[in-house]
C-alpha cells in the first residue's frame, strides 16, 4: 500500500480507529473478531452499536484478505520446498523486494515470460475501447431499459465466471489453524443459483452508502463513517493519469468499471450506470481474477496475477487491488447495514 501513500494514510487512520480508539466493543473483542472474522461465537445480547462495530471490523478484514492474497503477499504452498511454502514472486522479483522498496516497476517490461508485442497490442486495444466508449457516450446514451438489460446480462454472466486456483475442500488445513475451524466448507456462495431466471437485485438507489449507510454507522459508531467515506472516495478517485507507459490518460471509465463489476457480482445495481462498459473493458482473464480475489481470495495465484494487463506496472495492479478491496468492503457493508436499518424500522 505504501506505493499509494495518500490511500495508505486514509487506510491506517480508519484501521487504527476501529482497533484502538473509543468504540462500543472492548479491545479484546475487536482483535478476536479481526483474527477470527466471525461473530457467531459471541453473546446474543449485543447492543446495536456493538453490532455495527463488529460488522465494520468483519467487512474490513474480509476485504483486507482480498488485498493481501491478490497482491501476492501470502506464501503459496510448494511441495518442493523444505517448509512447504514459498513466497510469491512478481515476475522476476520476490515480495521481499516490495517490502525493501526495491525497484520492481519495470519488471513486467523486462520479463521474458510473455510476448511484449502481444501485451502491447492488448494495452492499445484497451485504450482504444476506453476512447470509443467516451465518444459513444457523448453521442448517445443508452435508455434505462437497455441499461437494466445489460446489468441483468452481466450479473448472470458473473455467476458463470469460475474462480481460479483450487477449492478450500482440496486444501490441506495446517494444524496450527485447523483447531480454530468448525466448518471447513464455510465461505462465499453466489447470491443465486445458476440457471435461475429471476436473480435478486440490490438497487443501490434504494439504499446507498452516501444517503443511508454513512449516517447509520456514524449514529451508532461515531466518526467511523467519516473515516470510511474518506477511504472510499480516496480509492475511487485515485489516479495518476497513466496506463503502463502512456501518460495523460483519463482512467475514470476503467476505475468505475472495476468498482461496479465487484458490486455487480454481489447483485448490486446502479441505475445510472451502463454495464455494457464492464463487458467492453474487462476481459475474461481479468474477470476471473476479480472474482477469485473478491470471493475466494485464498485461491489467488501468481499465474492469475500475471495473466491480465501484462504490460501494466506492479503499482497499477496494486491500485486495481485497492479498488477491488474497497468495493468488496462497501458491498458487504451495504447488505449488513440495510439489514440493521430494517430491524430498526
Amino acid at each position: 500500500m505504501s506505493i499509494h501513500t495518500q490511500y495508505l494514510e486514509s487506510f491506517l487512520r480508519s484501521q487504527f480507529y476501529m482497533l484502538r480508539m473509543d468504540g462500543p466493543l472492548p479491545l479484546p473483542y475487536r482483535h478476536y473478531i479481526a483474527i477470527m472474522k466471525l461473530v457467531k461465537t459471541g453473546e446474543n445480547n449485543w447492543s446495536l452499536p456493538e453490532l455495527v462495530h463488529a460488522v465494520v471490523l468483519l467487512a474490513h478484514y474480509h476485504a483486507l484478505a482480498s488485498f493481501v492474497f491478490g497482491s501476492g503477499i501470502n506464501p503459496e504452498r510448494d511441495p518442493d520446498t523444505s517448509n512447504g511454502v514459498r513466497l510469491i514472486a512478481v515476475n522476476n522479483f520476490c515480495v521481499c523486494d516490495l517490502a525493501n522498496d526495491n525497484n520492481i516497476e519495470n519488471a513486467s517490461l523486462t520479463s521474458s515470460n510473455f510476448g511484449i508485442a502481444d501485451s502491447l497490442s492488448e494495452l492499445e486495444a484497451l485504450m482504444e475501447r476506453m476512447k470509443r466508449l467516451q465518444e459513444d457516450k457523448e453521442d448517445e446514451e443508452a435508455s434505462q431499459e437497455e441499461m437494466a438489460t445489460r446489468f441483468e446480462k452481466e450479473k448472470k454472466e458473473s455467476l458463470l465466471v469460475i474462480s481460479g486456483g483450487i477449492s478450500f475442500d482440496d486444501e490441506i488445513v495446517s494444524t496450527d489453524v485447523s483447531r480454530y475451524i468448525e466448518d471447513p466448507g464455510f465461505g462465499y456462495k453466489d447470491f443465486a443459483r445458476r440457471g435461475e431466471d429471476h436473480l435478486p437485485t440490490f438497487r443501490a438507489q434504494d439504499y446507498t452508502w452516501e444517503n443511508h449507510g454513512f449516517s447509520l454507522v456514524n449514529r451508532l459508531y461515531s466518526d467511523i463513517g467519516h473515516l470510511l467515506d474518506e477511504k472510499f472516495r480516496m480509492v475511487y478517485n485515485l489516479t495518476y493519469n497513466t496506463m503502463a507507459t502512456h501518460e495523460d490518460v483519463d482512467t475514470t471509465t476503467l476505475r468505475r468499471a472495476l468498482f461496479n463489476y465487484v458490486h455487480c457480482m454481489y447483485g448490486i445495481r446502479y441505475d445510472d450506470y451502463d454495464y455494457g462498459e464492464v463487458n467492453q473493458l474487462l476481459e475474461r482473464s481479468l474477470k476471473v481474477y476479480i472474482k477469485t480475489v473478491t470471493c475466494y481470495p485464498e485461491r489467488t495465484t501468481k499465474r492469475m496475477y500475471d495473466s491480465y494487463w501484462r504490460q501494466f506496472k506492479h503499482s497499477e495492479k496494486v491500485h486495481v487491488n485497492l479498488l477491488l478491496m474497497e468495493a468488496r468492503m462497501q458491498a458487504e457493508l451495504l447488505y449488513a447495514l440495510r439489514a440493521i436499518t430494517r430491524h430498526l424500522t
